[in-house]
């Protein structure tokens, strides 16, 4: 082949964020970054840069160290050197490129296995390649393999299934207890980070009405306003609890908040609905005997940790069926390939054997017209002296390879055999 894929790039695994950070690329592409010109050896290139990595994909010619050069034109870009860069990155070629691209598409290479959000920015940055003119045939048929790839992956596996975050997690316990959390209202005690996602998490699965307090009411308005909920005092917690349906706890409490007898209230007051508690704070915010009341679903920080470790545990096996669609795929693609690089010299191989027999037409031809064939006689002696010269016209090329070009004698008779089972020398005439 006379041009390779390479992919040039760091990510979370080999470079620190603030590394991630100064070699950035945001909305920059190939051409501000000098790797595509008119002398460069780059053909096509596209750019990805997302705040876990920073890939650089391109095709040029074999030979040419683009990798190297991609590097110099990326620290330069930057403000900074070589050396500077080339500790943190990794660099794939031709198929390891195409399984990585594959790879990172359907989320396998991301600091959460499986996570989608790297597909659509995969998208996004092939979109602002063609906007940019820097991708022609061999990257966009690479792209589109791409994105059907990870959508196989995606129908084929459990990669994205299974919550892999602890606020995540709360949410789809939460699905298992109330199908419909459009109908289910909510509550939220406290202002902790995992806390709050868990929250957003709920107001995008659908529920609608929900309520947030805090000790601070100044501070509950102000993650009120934030997240589109309802500010409740503190002192009205209690009541809620034979409101809601769904308690989510993180407090800065240093004992319990939430007692036995405060939950068996509400449960009465409920007539014993289901009631489902998350508690995410450290110290925990809910005294754990709550969880032996009858229709009450208590679940810590433990008890999410652990869903997520178990189902990171799927994932991770669910990643080896996908693998193993990727090696195929990359057989595909580079089946693909090895035609397009052929079909320039299957053209070419046919345009000289037609070239050598148009010539000895033309001379055969040149007889007709001077009359010096008439007989049938002659004209099939005329045939038999074309057809032998148009063949070893042809033949001319690889008999002289063979004779002179080649001098180990191993080689040789390697050419040999392969002449041989090219021309179908040795199969029997049926």
């Amino acid at each position: 082949m006379d041009f390779q894929i390479c992919i040039v790039g760091l990510n979370h695994r080999t470079a620190p964020i603030e590394v991630r950070e100064t070699f950035a690329l945001n909305n920059v592409s190939p051409k501000e970054l000098g790797i595509i010109n008119d002398l460069s050896p780059i053909r096509e290139a596209m750019i990805l840069s997302t705040c876990n990595r920073v890939e650089i994909l391109t095709v040029g010619e074999k030979g040419k160290e683009i990798d190297k050069m991609v590097l110099e034109s990326w620290a330069k870009f930057c403000g900074k050197g070589y050396g500077e860069i080339f500790p943190y990155i990794y660099v794939f070629f031709d198929e390891k490129a195409i399984s990585h691209l594959f790879a990172v598409a359907s989320g396998l290479d991301s600091m959460v296995v499986g996570e989608p959000q790297i597909l659509g920015q995969i998208k996004d940055a092939y979109r602002d390649a063609l906007k940019d003119g820097t991708i022609h045939v061999v990257l966009n048929r690479l792209l589109e393999k791409t994105f059907s790839v990870a959508k196989k992956i995606r129908t084929e596996t459990k990669i994205s299934q299974n919550a892999v975050s602890v606020s995540y997690a709360a949410v789809e316990l939460a699905k298992e207890i109330f199908p419909d959390l459009k109908s289910s209202k909510a509550l939220l005690v406290g202002a902790g980070e995992m806390a709050e996602l868990a929250a957003m998490h709920l107001i995008n699965c659908g529920v609608k009405e929900f309520f947030i307090t805090n000790r601070t009411f100044e501070r509950a308005k102000e993650l009120a306003n934030r997240f589109k909920l309802k500010p409740i005092r503190f002192s009205e917690l209690f009541d809620f609890l034979a409101k809601v349906d769904i308690v989510i706890t993180s407090t800065g409490s240093e004992r319990p908040i939430i007692k036995v007898d405060d939950v068996q209230k509400a449960m009465k007051i409920r007539k014993y609905r289901p009631i489902f508690i998350i508690d995410i704070a450290v110290p925990r915010d809910v005294d754990p005997d709550v969880n032996r009341l009858d229709n009450v679903y208590l679940y810590d920080i433990d008890d999410l940790q652990g869903i997520v470790e178990e189902n990171l545990a799927l994932r991770k096996e669910e990643a080896k069926k996908a693998q193993e669609i990727i090696a195929e795929e990359v057989k595909n693609f580079k089946e693909w390939w090895i035609k397009l690089e052929l079909s320039p010299t299957i053209k070419e191989l046919l345009n000289k054997a037609e070239e050598i027999a148009l010539k000895e037409c033309k001379r055969s031809l040149k007889k007709f017209k001077k009359g010096k064939i008439s007989s049938l006689d002659q004209i099939e002696d005329e045939l038999r002296l074309l057809a032998t010269n148009v063949s070893k016209k042809i033949c001319y090329g690889p008999i002289l390879f063979l004779k002179e070009k080649v001098k180990d004698e191993t080689k040789k008779r390697q050419f040999v055999g392969l002449i041989r089972e090219m021309f179908g020398l040795d199969k029997e005439e049926k």
